[in-house]
């Protein structure tokens, strides 16, 4: 066979080898090369699993590369701080925060405000940008002689360095509330809350100093906004993007659309995409397309949003699970599904077709990070 090639390409002078072997390879009918493998990119994938543990898996090899061991049990809810240096963790019972080093994989702190025969339930976290504090939503529990005295809820202020609450933070209007929606600007000056309007504090003393009537319809015969899911995973300092929900005064109808916020200059964009459904959100590195998933019982859609164009791209039925969250790797090319089990399915971003599984050693209890290098 080499014969044939060496006589037929010019008197049997010998070619370069990889001519010869591409030349014998087609000839021997053999398949082209396969593509390169679809991986989501160079990044590291954070995750909490049952009992005690945050998997860290690289992307690229899409393999468990080590664990980071919690001192408080079962991780649950994860924020992670501005600079992506820190995890700070409440653990399954809700009643300790811990705060973990990501660099060096280590536990570096842990509180608690529970004590004795009162149990301090924290609902919700939010760090300062700087490191300084952590805004918590409590509520309290005291065992007495014959019965459990619940506290109503408060937003509470944690000094780090003093280990110590150093303020509670008045409700608006003095209205209680179950939950809260609260975001820090980059440098940790103000603090917005998200009411029927966005109050705006200053950090020092946590008194209210502006407010944004966010309340207000964007245009005539509008009804007002109301923020639903957000993800501020690749988003710019001071914005955030996500969906929000509209409710036509005079159909009575709810619609959803897309909108970016702009918090330091008071201004929203926003884009109808139609009637209100059950559809998350999350962002694209590039911040030019974004990822939802629809969840109805028994039905599962992948949803693309075009951040550029304002339009709804393609939507496509899937066999999904009865849990399911959506994140979006560091390149933007692969989607993780997770969450319910101890796996991470992944999917093309720009066909949604299925590529693999990533399978834990552990059930996962916590949200799923992506930490691009």
């Amino acid at each position: 066979m080499l014969t044939f090639f060496h006589r037929f390409l010019g008197g049997g002078r010998l070619l370069a080898g990889g001519l010869v072997a591409a030349a014998a390879a087609v000839c021997l009918g053999a398949a082209p090369p396969a593509p390169p493998k679809l991986t989501g990119g160079t990044g590291t994938i954070y995750i909490g699993g049952w009992p005690n543990k945050i998997y860290v898996i690289d992307e690229a090899t899409e393999k468990i590369t080590g664990t980071i061991d919690t001192a408080t049990g079962a991780p649950s809810r994860v924020t992670i701080s501005k600079d992506k240096k820190r995890f700070y963790i409440v653990n399954a019972l809700a009643d300790q925060v811990e705060i973990v080093d990501i660099a060096t994989r280590k536990s570096v702190d842990h509180f608690t405000l529970s004590e004795a025969r009162r149990k301090t339930r924290i609902r919700s976290l939010i760090p300062d940008p700087l490191d300084r504090f952590v805004i918590m939503l409590v509520k309290t529990a005291e065992k007495k002689i014959d019965r459990f005295e619940i506290s109503p809820p408060s937003l509470v202020v944690y000094d780090l360095k003093q280990h110590t609450i150093s303020r509670t933070i008045p409700w608006p209007n003095n209205e209680e509330r179950e939950g809260v929606n609260i975001m820090m600007s980059p440098d940790g000056k103000l603090l917005y809350f998200f009411a029927e309007d966005v109050l705006i504090y200053d950090t020092t003393e946590f008194k209210q100093i502006d407010k944004w009537e966010l309340s207000r319809p964007a245009e005539e015969g509008m009804g007002r906004f109301d923020a639903g899911p957000r993800d501020t995973t690749y988003e710019e300092p001071g914005f955030y993007s996500g969906i929000f929900t509209n409710q036509d005064p005079v159909q009575n109808r709810r619609t959803m659309g897309i909108a970016r916020v702009n918090l330091a200059g008071k201004s929203v964009e926003f884009w109808p995409l139609g009637p209100a459904r059950p559809v998350g959100f999350s962002l694209a590195p590039d911040r030019k397309r974004a990822y939802g998933l629809m969840q109805d019982i028994g039905h599962y859609e992948f949803w693309t949003f075009d951040l550029e164009k304002h339009t709804l791209g393609p939507r496509t039925e899937f066999e999904g699970r009865p849990r399911m969250a959506l994140r979006t790797s560091s390149n933007g090319k692969v989607l993780y599904i997770y969450q319910a089990g101890n796996t991470i399915d992944l999917y093309e971003a720009s066909t949604y077709k299925y590529l693999r599984t990533i399978t834990l050693d552990a059930d996962t209890t916590t949200e799923l990070f992506v930490i691009p290098k």
